[in-house]
C-alpha cells in the first residue's frame, strides 16, 4: 500500500486511536498509533549514515513495559549488551502503547525515535500502511533465519500477505480461572471446568448461592474478539481484513449475538456479576471469594494464583464456546517488535541482531517465567527454568495446551483493521448497552457494527493499493 497525504489524513484518523488505554495480556500497557511521511520503499530506507566503525552501535528501542516486566525488560538489555561488543541497545520506557506510538508519530520528522519499538498487536495494520518500518521479513530472509524454531499459531497473527513485519515478543491469551473448592461445595467437579456456554450457564447457576456469584467477565473487547474465535467466526469481512482491506465489521453476525445473548442471559439470572470493564476489578472479586469463575490473560496467571494461596485452589481451562463450534481457537494477545526505517542501516541490523537474541530459547524462558507471558521459542519449553515454574504453575499447562490446540485459519489468526482501538471500544459500548437492559443484544451489536464500518471506510481513504 501507499500512504496518501500521510501528515495530514493519518493524524485525522489518529486522534481517535489514542482513546484506549489498555492491551491484552494482562498489563496496563497500551493504545495508539502514529504516521510518518516517509515515502521509500524499505529496501532503500535503510541506507542512511552508518555509525562509526569504531563506535558501537547505539539502538534505541521504545518500550510499554512498566514495573515488574520493565526490570525483566531490562534485564534482557543488560544481558545483550553483556554479550557482544558491536550493539548497544538503550531501552526506555515511553508509557502506554498509546503514549509510545504518539511520540514516535512526533519524532519521525526529526529523527529522534527510536530503531526498535513496541506496539500492541491491534496496531498492526495500522503500522503496515504508516510505511514506518522495515519489515523484519527482510532480514529473515537476507539472514535464511529459520523461523520453524518459533510458535507458527503465535507467528500468523503478524503474518500479512505471507509477509512477518514484526517479531512477536509479549505473547499471551484468555483463559478460563475457577475456584476449584467453590466448585467442590457446588458439586461440581473441580477437575472438570465447564467447556460451552451451556456447561457454563448451568455451572453458573450452582455455583450462585450463599450470597456468591458463578462468575464475572470484564466487559473488555478483546474476550469478544476470542469468543469470535474460537467459534471459527472472523471479526471483518475480506478475510478478517487480510485477503484485503476490511470494508465491513461482522460484529453483529451470529457469533456475536448468541454470545452476547448468553452472557446478558446470565447477568439477568444474576448468576453473572456484571463488574465493568476493568479486569482488575473482576481479579479482586475471584480473589476475594465474591465470584467463582472469571476470564482473564494467560499473562495474569502467576498473581491470580497468588493472590489466592491459602485461601482457594484455582483452577484453569480453555475459553468456552457454544456447543457444536469447531475449526475455532483463540488469538494471540500482547505485543510485537518493529524496526524503524527512517534509521541507519547500521541500527537497524543492531535491532535485528537484538530481536534475534529475545527470540533465543533461553531469553525467551527467563521472559516467561519472569512475566508470565507465552515463550515464542517451542525450545524454551526444555529449560529447566521453564519446566520448574510449570511444576509450580500447573495451571498454565492450559494456556500451552490451548495455544497448541488452536487452529489456524483466517479467523484464530485475528482480524487487522487500521481503527482497532476504536472499534474495541464500541464493541465494549455495545456490551455495556446490552448487559444493562439498554438495548437488545443484536441491536447493541448492530449499532456498533454500522460505527465501526463508517471508522473504517473513512481510514481506508487514507491508504491505497
Amino acid at each position: 500500500m501507499k500512504l496518501l497525504n500521510a501528515k495530514t489524513t493519518l493524524p485525522l484518523v489518529l486522534s481517535g486511536m489514542m482513546a484506549l488505554t489498555a492491551a491484552c495480556g494482562g498489563t496496563t500497557a497500551p493504545s495508539g498509533g502514529t504516521a510518518t511521511n516517509s515515502e521509500k520503499p524499505a529496501a532503500d530506507s535503510t541506507k542512511k549514515d552508518a555509525a562509526p566503525t569504531n563506535q558501537p552501535v547505539k539502538v534505541v528501542w521504545w518500550h510499554s513495559m512498566g514495573g515488574e516486566l520493565g526490570k525483566a525488560a531490562d534485564k534482557l538489555v543488560s544481558d545483550f549488551n553483556a554479550s557482544q561488543k558491536n550493539i548497544v541497545v538503550e531501552a526506555v520506557f515511553q508509557g502506554t502503547y498509546d503514549e509510545s506510538l504518539n511520540k514516535m508519530k512526533a519524532s519521525m520528522d526529526s529523527k529522534s525515535g527510536p530503531a526498535l519499538i513496541q506496539v500492541y498487536e491491534i496496531g498492526s495494520r495500522f503500522m503496515i500502511d504508516s510505511k514506518a518500518i522495515t519489515p523484519v521479513q527482510t532480514f529473515i530472509d537476507k539472514d535464511k533465519y529459520d523461523v520453524s524454531s518459533l510458535e507458527e499459531n503465535i507467528l500468523n497473527y503478524y503474518r500479512v500477505d505471507g509477509k512477518l513485519y514484526s517479531m512477536p515478543f509479549n505473547t499471551s491469551n484468555p483463559i478460563l480461572y475457577y475456584n476449584k473448592d467453590m466448585f467442590k461445595a457446588a458439586g461440581l467437579d473441580p477437575e472438570k471446568p465447564p467447556a460451552t456456554y451451556e456447561e457454563l450457564a448451568d455451572a453458573a447457576k450452582k455455583l450462585t448461592k450463599d450470597g456468591k456469584a458463578g462468575g464475572s467477565f470484564a466487559i473488555y473487547g478483546w474476550f469478544m474478539e476470542q469468543f469470535f474465535a474460537n467459534q471459527g467466526a472472523e471479526l471483518l469481512n475480506n478475510g478478517n481484513g487480510r485477503t484485503s482491506l476490511a470494508t465491513e465489521s461482522l460484529l453483529a453476525g451470529d457469533a456475536g449475538v448468541k454470545t452476547l445473548t448468553w452472557w446478558k442471559q446470565m447477568v439477568d439470572d444474576k448468576t453473572m456479576l456484571n463488574l465493568g470493564r476493568k479486569t482488575d476489578d473482576t481479579k479482586k472479586a475471584f480473589a476475594a471469594g465474591q465470584i467463582a469463575m472469571t476470564l482473564d490473560s494467560t499473562a495474569s496467571l502467576r498473581g491470580i494464583v497468588n493472590s489466592a494461596e491459602g485461601k482457594f485452589q484455582v483452577g484453569t481451562g480453555f475459553l468456552p464456546k457454544p456447543s457444536g463450534a469447531k475449526d475455532g481457537g483463540v488469538i494471540v494477545g500482547g505485543a510485537s517488535l518493529y524496526i524503524l526505517n527512517n534509521r541507519s542501516e547500521a541500527e537497524q541490523q543492531g535491532a535485528w541482531e537484538f530481536i534475534k537474541f529475545l527470540a533465543d530459547a533461553k531469553q525467551q524462558a527467563y521472559w516467561h517465567v519472569n512475566t508470565g507471558y507465552f515463550p515464542i521459542t517451542k525450545k524454551a519449553y526444555d529449560e529447566q527454568i521453564v519446566k520448574d515454574n510449570l511444576t509450580k504453575y500447573p495451571q498454565f499447562q492450559t494456556a500451552v495446551d490451548q495455544l497448541h490446540a488452536t487452529k489456524a485459519n483466517l479467523a484464530t489468526q485475528g482480524a487487522v483493521m487500521g481503527v482497532f482501538p476504536e472499534a474495541r471500544q464500541l464493541t465494549e459500548g455495545a456490551i455495556e448497552e446490552a448487559l444493562n437492559g439498554k438495548k437488545q443484544p443484536k441491536e447493541a451489536l448492530e449499532g456498533a457494527a454500522k460505527e465501526i464500518s463508517g471508522k473504517i471506510g473513512t481510514y481506508n481513504k487514507t491508504v491505497s493499493k
